[in-house]
C-alpha cells in the first residue's frame, strides 16, 4: 500500500498513530514549519523587489549651475530694476550674464545630459494625455514631467524676449539698450514699453507658477528641490542617467566661454564707435 500525503500537508499524524508505527512511517519533522519559512522570505524577497529604489543622475552639474546662476539673477534684475538710477549699471551687467546663461542653454539643450536635452524633456502628445489622465510613466515625469516641460520652454521664450526687448530699450533717464542706435524710435518705444511691463508681468506670473508647482509636488512627496541641489533622483523604476563625468563637465566649460564671447559682443554692439 502507498500512501500519499494530502496535498500541501505530511503523514505525520498517520506516523504518530499506532498503526502508523506498526507500518514503520516516520513524523516529517519541520516540513509545516520549513514551509511557512519558505513562504515568509520569498514574500520579503517579493516585497523587497517591489520597493526596490533606484538612485539615478538626472540633471548633470551644468543644467543644475545654470539654474540656480538664472534665479539669482532674475531677483538681481529685478531689485535693480526697481532702485534705478545708478542700479541701471548692474541691471544692463545682470542682463548681459543672463544673454550668456540663455545661449549657454540652448546649446546645452542640444549636446547636453540625457535629461537636459530638448529632445528628451520636451513632451510628445502621447506624454501630455498620459500626464493628464494620470496614467503617466516613470519615463515622462523622470526630469521634468509633461507640464512642467512646457513650463522650461515659456519660460526661456519669454526671458529671452525680455533680454531682446531690454536691448533695444531706452528709458531716456538712465538706461540706454545697448542695440538702440541700430533700430527705429518706433521699435524702440514699443520695446521699452513690453520691458517695462508685459515682459516683467509674464516673468512674474512663470516665477509664481514655478514655486507654486515646487510647494504642490514637495507636498506630495516629489521632492524636486533637492533633486536640483545634487542631481539624483531616487525612483522606482530604472530610466537612463545624464552623463555628468569630468568630459562633459570641460565641454560644458567650453560652451560657457562661447556664450559669455558672443554676449559680450552683442553688447559691444551699441559702445562700437560709427565710421
Amino acid at each position: 500500500m502507498v500512501l500519499q500525503p494530502a496535498a500541501g500537508g505530511c503523514l505525520t499524524s498517520m506516523a504518530e498513530s499506532p498503526k502508523g508505527r506498526d507500518l514503520g512511517l516516520q513524523p516529517c519533522q519541520g516540513t509545516m514549519s520549513g514551509s511557512i519559512s519558505h513562504e515568509k522570505a520569498m514574500t520579503e524577497s517579493t516585497t523587497q523587489a517591489a520597493t526596490e529604489i533606484h538612485r539615478i543622475r538626472i540633471w548633470d552639474l551644468p543644467t543644475r549651475l545654470f539654474h540656480w546662476l538664472l534665479a539669482i539673477c532674475i531677483v538681481a534684475l529685478v531689485i535693480t530694476a526697481k532702485m534705478g538710477g545708478n542700479a541701471m549699471n548692474w541691471h544692463l551687467l545682470l542682463g548681459q550674464v543672463v544673454l550668456a546663461l540663455l545661449i549657454f542653454r540652448i546649446l546645452w539643450g542640444l549636446v547636453g545630459g540625457y535629461w537636459s536635452r530638448f529632445g528628451s524633456f520636451i513632451p510628445s502628445a502621447a506624454a501630455m494625455r498620459r500626464y493628464l489622465s494620470g496614467a503617466s510613466t516613470t519615463q515622462d515625469r523622470a526630469g521634468h514631467n509633461p507640464l512642467g516641460s512646457l513650463s522650461v520652454v515659456a519660460m526661456l521664450a519669454v526671458l529671452m524676449a525680455q533680454i531682446a526687448s531690454g536691448l533695444m530699450s531706452d528709458d531716456e533717464i538712465a538706461f540706454s539698450g545697448p542695440l538702440t542706435r541700430f533700430v527705429s524710435g518706433e521699435l524702440i518705444s514699443k520695446a521699452t514699453d513690453y520691458h517695462a511691463h508685459w515682459g516683467q508681468y509674464l516673468i512674474y506670473a512663470l516665477v509664481a507658477l514655478h514655486l507654486l508647482a515646487l510647494i504642490g509636488y514637495s507636498l506630495k512627496g516629489d521632492k524636486l528641490v533637492p533633486a536640483m541641489v545634487t542631481g539624483d533622483k531616487c525612483l522606482a523604476e530604472p530610466v537612463a542617467a545624464s552623463r555628468d563625468t569630468a568630459s562633459t563637465r570641460a565641454l560644458a566649460a567650453l560652451l560657457a566661454v562661447v556664450a559669455s564671447c558672443l554676449s559680450w559682443w552683442v553688447h559691444q554692439l551699441g559702445q562700437s564707435a560709427a565710421f
